[in-house]
């Protein structure tokens, strides 16, 4: 199958990753030469660590190598894609254009999947003509995509049962587990929850009740979480979970309002992993050292 991702950011080059490991031939698209840099950079160390654990062998890791395709050019990446995923910045005018565009040069019943953590499909689809409206869902990938085994499909208010049923068979390709929302409400299942996780641990901090080390410690070895909720918060970008949650907190209430904390640090530029410093510091290749 003909997969084009819309975005070689963190999650868009993991989504391309994925589908290539699983079969697909990828296209991955970013306007961003740096960007298309760092996400084909991602994508061979993320190879990497699966041949050195042994979980692929060196001739498997180049024939997926060979099945994602970074590319600047819209154009060239969306003729004739079966499958959109698209996965740019949590920005809703952003996200209605590069789908926008990218729907007018796929195949006429290509699969459109918009990867948003929180915002209204609706809302995303609104500029969709009619027919392409109905061929839109929601396809929240977690982070990694190649490890986290959930997909989140939610259905806009035009999205059609076809188009549900292929996106189920979609992820099926990919070997993902899927949750359905029936109703298109901000934040979905799993960014709601996890997000005020979240906030509670960015207010233990501000309260200077525990270091950053020893919350993320506490919620690992006493919650089970798989990681600490503030490494998770420099890992995705702190700029993009202060935006996520102003957009929850705009809909549902000032109990998603992030703390001054995580404001502070952002207009700081300390956005995580991505800039060298967030509540943890990393090196150039995004590997976390110690301060």
């Amino acid at each position: 199958m003909r997969v084009n991702v819309l975005g070689a950011g963190t999650m868009g080059s993991g989504v391309a990753q994925l589908a290539a490991m699983n079969g697909h031939h990828v296209t991955c698209y970013d306007p961003g030469i740096g960007s298309l840099d760092r996400g084909r950079r991602a994508v061979e160390q993320s190879l990497a660590r699966f041949v050195r654990s042994e979980k692929l062998t060196p001739a498997e890791s180049h024939t997926i190598s060979e099945h994602v395709r970074f590319t600047g050019d819209l154009d060239d990446a969306a003729d004739g894609a079966e499958v959109i995923v698209e996965s740019v910045i949590e920005d809703l005018e952003t996200k209605r254009s590069v789908i926008d565009q990218a729907a007018a040069l796929a195949l006429p019943d290509c699969l459109l999947g918009t990867n948003t953590s929180q915002l209204s499909i609706t809302a995303i689809g609104a500029g969709l003509s009619a027919d392409r409206s109905t061929r839109l869902i929601g396809m929240h990938f977690f982070n990694p995509p190649v490890l986290m085994r959930l997909v989140e499909l939610t259905r806009g208010q035009l999205t059609d049962d076809e188009t549900t049923e292929r996106a189920r068979a979609f992820a099926a390709t990919l070997n993902r587990e899927v949750v359905l929302l029936n109703k298109d409400m901000p934040g979905f299942i799993t960014t709601r929850i996890s997000g005020i996780i979240r906030l509670e641990c960015l207010r233990i901090l501000e309260e200077g009740v525990a270091s950053a080390e020893d919350i993320d410690r506490a919620c690992t070895l006493g919650l089970n979480l798989p990681m600490g909720p503030l490494a998770l918060g420099d890992f995705n970008g702190l700029d993009t979970y202060l935006k996520a949650m102003d957009t929850l907190a705009d809909s549902l209430g000032e109990r998603f309002r992030p703390p001054q904390v995580l404001r502070n640090m952002v207009m700081a530029g300390f956005t995580g992993r991505k800039s060298g410093k967030g509540f943890y510091r990393y090196d150039e290749d995004g590997q976390r050292v110690d301060a």
